[in-house]
């Protein structure tokens, strides 16, 4: 017969000052993009418990900033720091949650869960975009024993998600297309140094339709927010186009700021 295994310090903590500890009724959902090898990704985690895919997320202190609070819970659930997120959107519908997924979890540790807990309650979610340099962020595996793993935006479409969150990713892609119209997007979805035609498929990746090469390199230059470099990618078979970077203080002024044009 198996041991049932020890409840974790942060499920423990949670499990025991979780309605002293958090405001109630409302929580955190992070979708995180990344972008390799022409595939806009997605970081999701798999939950042993559920069998399903699920969302890094959690809950708002009650002392606590509702954007510090993203930062927070990203940096506890994924150890990300010091990335692009952004607020997208709000989620409350009155069963968007399956309240016998959290009970499980703690079964599973030989422990039971209050019905006041805040966990199995009713609230709505906030829903932040991150955008993250695929190649230059290590992820770490959630403590509550799960495993994360990146996914194709197409294969999300084909896997079993935990809650609404399969609503909360499809709203945060909309989002992110919303906002190529009005904001940069780039610099934390690609290497330091990239090719006009990668930024290009970038744009087209997201998008999910081409777009015409000499109207999109005249669109960006005219943005003002690159930095064309004396180098060029080596290595393919046709011309060598190239290097860009983008221009720190620009970008971030287009970010307060806002660009002007559609795609």
């Amino acid at each position: 017969m198996s041991k049932t295994p020890a409840l974790p310090a942060s499920l423990k903590q949670f499990l025991v000052k979780g309605n002293e500890l958090f405001l109630p009724g409302i929580s955190i959902d992070c979708v995180i993009f990344g972008f390799h090898e022409n595939t806009l990704k997605l970081l999701l985690l798999d939950s042993a418990k559920s069998n399903k895919w699920t969302l890094p997320g959690g809950f708002v202190l009650k002392s606590e900033d509702i954007n510090d609070a993203a930062y927070r819970v990203l940096l506890e659930r994924t150890g990300l720091n010091d990335i692009y997120l952004k607020q997208f959107d709000v989620f409350g519908q009155p069963n968007r949650t399956d309240a016998s997924v959290h009970k499980t979890t703690f079964e599973q540790y030989g422990s039971k869960i209050p019905k006041d807990h805040c966990m199995i309650q009713r609230f709505v979610s906030v829903g932040y975009f991150a955008l993250i340099d695929y190649t230059n962020f290590s992820i770490q595996n959630d403590p509550i024993n799960s495993v994360y793993d990146w996914k194709g935006i197409e294969q999300v479409k084909h896997l079993p998600i935990e809650h609404d969150h399969g609503a909360i990713i499809q709203k945060a892609l909309e989002s992110l297309r919303t906002q190529l119209a009005y904001l940069p997007i780039g610099k934390n979805l690609l290497p330091k140094k990239f090719t006009m035609p990668e930024l290009q498929k970038l744009y087209e990746t997201i998008l999910n339709k081409p777009l015409d090469r000499r109207n999109f390199q005249r669109k960006m230059l005219g943005f003002g927010i690159l930095n064309k470099l004396n180098e060029a990618r080596k290595g393919g078979a046709h011309k060598s186009p190239f290097l860009y970077t983008f221009n720190d203080k620009k970008y971030q002024k287009a970010l307060k700021e806002g660009l002007y044009g559609s795609w």
